[in-house]
């Protein structure tokens, strides 16, 4: 068990997807799929989340249209939301993905770092490679690069990005109406000439409020947990259970501390959660998410993850039994994950289809506000997670349950802050301004 100190606390984003995570949240009579070029929806986001005292709001992003049953293709770019949503809060971090792979340097750098300004210091920025040759096919590439070459980019991306951060001293700017505006001496070029970069700096804006917004990462093979390890300042992760989750804590604590690095560097598993007065009315909530998933095409894909035909299987019976992972030919980490379900929860078909639905691979946990805050303190005290990156299955209803029963719970165990005391997103993640 992970030994923490009385003042530790934990740190709980809120992930914003669309309507929630669940795929068939836009199905639902309730949901705000009409509101999805809103700017005020995700504004009235951010300030549930504020209410709740949360870390930050996080964006993923993808560059391409994805499936039209599903309603997850992207719609708002998300710097450009949270310019907007910087607007209307005051406290709350705000997180973009940006991908090293599609994004140059320079333009990332003047594009955060201006975020960074609007808001006071309250942006961090999630450093992704990207993924799919659809995506590569809008950004001149015929298909994505290999991932050592993606990797080896994203690692001279960040290098470059913070050297063009720290192009200008603090004091750089003297604003002296009678003679010049910034001292030249602290306002540097950084030359940088790369593999995959050529940067002469400087960046043409002053050094942002934290001096580098907060790097974020989600390290998942060696590559990226080496990368995360020597450059991230948090990181997202991904654990269907407390042992999974407990490894990787462990090993990318242990790849920090090897880097020569003393930060502190939260770890922060995605979570899905249903809470409800009693466990009958949380597993409600689910059933009614459940029911709106398109059955036919939840079996496909089931199909494709399994590598065989069950659209004539019975959906409200115990799911067959399914080769075991070592004698599976296809991608094995969805694979394990799905065995693992099978052997903890015993789902029917049905209830299978929807646990994918909803987070897939990610903690799922479902009952009142006390089972929920006992099993995230359980995480936090047995060394699994720093903080949790929430991803409700349905939006407003899932933050909205969260902030009004499950925050309270963690406040009164003395597990989450009860005011902001920090004006920064370093300072609400406990990292030190570089």
């Amino acid at each position: 068990m992970k030994t923490r100190n009385e003042t530790e606390k934990l740190h709980i984003n809120l992930f914003i997807m669309g309507c929630g995570h669940h795929r068939a949240a836009w199905r639902h009579p309730n949901s705000c799929a009409e509101r999805l070029t809103d700017i005020a929806y995700y504004e009235s986001l951010a300030q549930i989340a504020e209410r709740g005292k949360l870390d930050a709001v996080f964006f993923a992003d993808g560059m391409s249209v994805g499936s039209m049953e599903d309603g997850f293709h992207w719609h708002l770019e998300p710097l450009t939301a949270l310019s907007a949503m910087s607007r209307a809060t005051r406290h709350i971090g705000l997180i973009s993905t940006v991908s090293s792979t599609f994004y140059t340097p320079f333009h990332a750098a003047r594009l955060v770092g201006s975020l960074d300004h609007i808001s006071g210091g309250r942006v961090g920025w999630n450093v992704v490679t990207s993924m799919f040759d659809a995506e590569a096919r809008n950004h001149n590439y015929v298909s994505m690069p290999a991932h050592a070459e993606r990797y080896a980019r994203a690692e001279e991306f960040v290098q470059t990005v913070l050297a063009l951060w720290d192009s200008w001293s603090d004091d750089a700017i003297e604003r002296d109406r009678k003679g010049r505006y910034a001292d030249p001496a602290k306002v540097r070029k950084i030359h940088h000439q790369g593999d995959h970069f050529l940067v002469d700096g400087p960046l043409n804006l002053p050094r942002p409020p934290q001096g580098h917004p907060v790097l974020i990462q989600a390290g998942a093979s060696e590559q990226g947990r080496d990368l995360a390890a020597r450059f991230a300042e948090a990181i997202y992760a991904v654990a269907y259970d407390l042992p999974t989750a407990q490894r990787y804590y462990q090993d990318i604590k242990g790849r920090v501390k090897a880097a020569g690095r003393s930060a502190p560097v939260p770890i922060l598993p995605g979570l899905v959660t249903y809470a409800g007065s009693t466990m009958e009315e949380a597993k409600a909530k689910q059933r009614t998410l459940d029911e709106c998933l398109p059955v036919e095409a939840s079996l496909r894909q089931l199909g494709l993850f399994i590598e065989q035909d069950c659209s004539d299987w019975d959906l409200d019976a115990p799911v067959p039994e399914l080769p075991p992972l070592a004698e599976f030919t296809g991608p094995q980490g969805r694979y394990s994950t799905i065995l693992r379900i099978i052997k903890t929860e015993q789902p029917t078909l049905r209830e299978l289809l929807g646990r994918l639905a909803a987070g897939g691979g990610h903690c799922t946990m479902i009952g009142t506000p006390e089972t929920i805050a006992d099993e995230m303190e359980r995480w936090f005290r047995e060394g699994g997670a720093d903080g949790f990156n929430l991803m409700p299955p349905s939006l407003p209803s899932g933050i909205e349950d969260f902030v009004e029963h499950v925050i309270p719970e963690l406040q009164r165990r003395g597990l989450f802050r009860e005011e902001y005391d920090t004006t920064t997103l370093r300072g609400h993640l406990g990292l030190e301004r570089p």
